[in-house]
């Protein structure tokens, strides 16, 4: 981990302003980028993920890139009380008609994904003086929840993904289970889980076609419903242990996941993405989530990410 640590502070982009400076020029520097060599596009979600690890591994060695990462984030917080991936208040719709934007994706406008990390990586640090942060975050994602109570994913296939961020963030800022907006939550991905235990979400319901919903359960989004309900008390509930059994039921003889549907966006209705870890990490989260929270003396603060 002390290695891992290392590798990851000497990455930080501390002394290169990138676009995003743009509409907030006083704010230093702290973040991470999504690809190596990218130090004008640093990553909001990333950047929120990696300083969670930090601050819950060792936050007194981690001090100074930790303390860099909230400036950042904090600074990039878009007007509406969310965030974007890479700007701040990129929003323009606009833009996406004029005549070379046919893909439709010309900006960078907050998303609930990306806004739950932010709200989670603050409320892990603590901070009193980051509560109206938070609090203008939180407003943000109860805006966002859909009518069928989930939330849109932007960076993962699709609506299970933002739904386990959007709950995880709640949890975090200490929003009480029983909350209207959780419970609605917690209904919809009761409300999708499939026969077999698992769930099943494919690139289709960026299309128009149903959220959460696909003709086979698949590993990831099964992973991610699982921590969604997790994070916010559900861990002895019949979904989750049917969810748990299901990721049990499909692991293989070489301790692998296996799923072929793309899991991750380019940009929605354009280009998808597959990342091979996805269907191996995101199992192992939610299967050592569940032994860690039935550990009576586990001590450990659990919120999903």
């Amino acid at each position: 981990m002390q290695r891992s640590m290392k590798w990851l502070r000497e990455r930080q982009i501390l002394n290169v302003k990138g676009d995003w400076a743009i509409n907030c020029p006083d704010v230093r520097p702290g973040g991470w980028a999504f690809q190596y060599e990218n130090d004008y596009y640093p990553d909001v979600d990333d950047t929120a993920v990696v300083g969670m690890l930090l601050n819950r591994e060792d936050p007194e060695g981690n001090r100074e890139a930790i303390a860099r990462a909230r400036e950042w984030i904090v600074g990039m917080q878009s007007t509406n009380g969310g965030w974007g991936a890479f700007d701040i208040d990129n929003d323009l719709e606009a833009l996406n008609h004029i005549p070379f934007s046919d893909h439709g994706a010309l900006l960078d406008p907050p998303t609930a994904d990306v806004s739950a990390r932010c709200v989670s990586f603050l409320c892990d640090l603590g901070f009193p003086e980051d509560r109206p942060v938070i609090e203008r975050g939180l407003a943000y994602l109860r805006r966002e929840q859909e009518a069928e109570g989930c939330w849109f994913g932007r960076w993962g296939t699709n609506y299970i993904y933002g739904t386990w961020s959007a709950l995880c963030a709640f949890n975090a800022a200490g929003v009480p289970h029983d909350d209207p907006a959780v419970e609605r939550a917690v209904a919809w991905l009761e409300s999708t889980q499939r026969p077999d235990g698992g769930w099943g979400e494919d690139c289709a319901s960026y299309e128009g076609a149903a959220p959460g919903e696909y003709d086979m359960s698949l590993p990831t989004q099964t992973a991610w419903a699982v921590l969604g309900l997790m994070a916010v008390g559900r861990r002895e509930s019949d979904v989750v242990q049917r969810g748990i059994s299901y990721l049990v039921s499909q692991q293989d003889e070489k301790g692998e996941w296996q799923e072929k549907p793309y899991n991750a966006v380019g940009f929605p209705k354009v280009f998808y993405l597959r990342y091979h870890g996805y269907k191996q990490f995101f199992p192992l989260m939610a299967l050592s989530r569940f032994r860690n929270l039935g550990l009576s003396n586990s001590g450990r603060v659990e919120y999903g990410f």
